[in-house]
């Protein structure tokens, strides 16, 4: 069992990713996976990653 809180999240991502429950975004401009979800200007959804400043929808 994991020893932290992180790493006992780390181990419930990995097993919903492996099960296929959901898939994580990662930046197409820098790959990192540091992204946010936003409420676009109509009303749309779109993503902004937070280490480099990227956009899109």
């Amino acid at each position: 069992m994991p020893a932290s809180i992180p790493e006992e999240v780390d181990h419930l991502l990995d097993a919903a990713l492996e099960r296929g429950v959901f898939t994580r975004l990662s930046c197409p401009s820098c790959g990192s996976a540091q992204v946010a979800q936003v409420l676009g200007d109509n009303g749309g959804i779109s993503y902004v990653c937070t280490a480099c400043g990227h956009s899109w929808s």
